[in-house]
């Protein structure tokens, strides 16, 4: 069954693609190095200029920054299963293991009820544990939560970006299931592709 069925907006297909959507697709294909568009991008084909927004976005979150990959790839995964989203979880847990992070990991992702279940370590925790506060309650989170990532060694660069991928994925996660698309994990394309062997994209 067509995995987008349930989506309530117009996806336009990469072969239908005009101007300047047409020119999106390429650049969404070189950012995410996926030989198609994943339908999160397709939710706001009908209209370019909103797409350019969710292309900047993608791009602040992924292209350079100073968080290894696999962390910036665990933030949104994690995000996605604070946000219950499971199309989102599948398609990040994809990119954590392209680009190394460890399938013991991934699998704990898809199944914990709290950053405690996690196998990840206790500075990890820390951040994790920062970013569902953000997710859940934003307005709650305190100098002493900020200060306590510090103290766990992470810098302020890295806790912004931190924050805004996460802050990203709030919204992703929002449209992806408002919109009908978040269904299941087997409605991402990207979660049903072989992970690069090496772990190396």
């Amino acid at each position: 069954m067509d995995a987008t069925t349930h989506v309530r907006v117009p996806l336009i297909e990469e072969n239908q693609a005009e101007g300047r959507l047409a020119e999106l697709y390429e650049e969404i294909k070189q950012a995410t190095n996926l030989p198609f568009v994943p339908d999160m991008f397709r939710l706001t084909s009908t209209r370019p200029d909103l797409l350019e927004a969710v292309v900047a976005g993608y791009k602040g979150m992924y292209l350079g920054g100073v968080l290894p990959r696999p962390t910036r790839e665990l933030i949104s995964a994690w995000t996605s299963k604070v946000n219950e989203c499971p199309y989102c979880v599948g398609t990040h847990n994809f990119f954590f293991r392209a680009f190394g992070g460890p399938e013991e990991i991934a699998k704990a992702v898809e199944s914990a009820s709290s950053v405690e279940d996690l196998p990840v370590d206790d500075r990890t925790k820390v951040l994790l544990r920062l970013l569902t506060k953000l997710s859940r309650e934003a307005y709650k989170i305190t100098d002493e939560d900020w200060q306590h990532a510090l103290d766990a060694g992470w810098t302020r660069e890295e806790l912004l970006e931190g924050f805004f991928t996460a802050s990203m994925f709030n919204f992703i996660t929002r449209m992806v299931d408002g919109l009908g698309l978040g269904l299941s994990v087997a409605a991402s394309r990207v979660s049903q592709q072989e992970i690069p062997t090496g772990g190396d994209r």
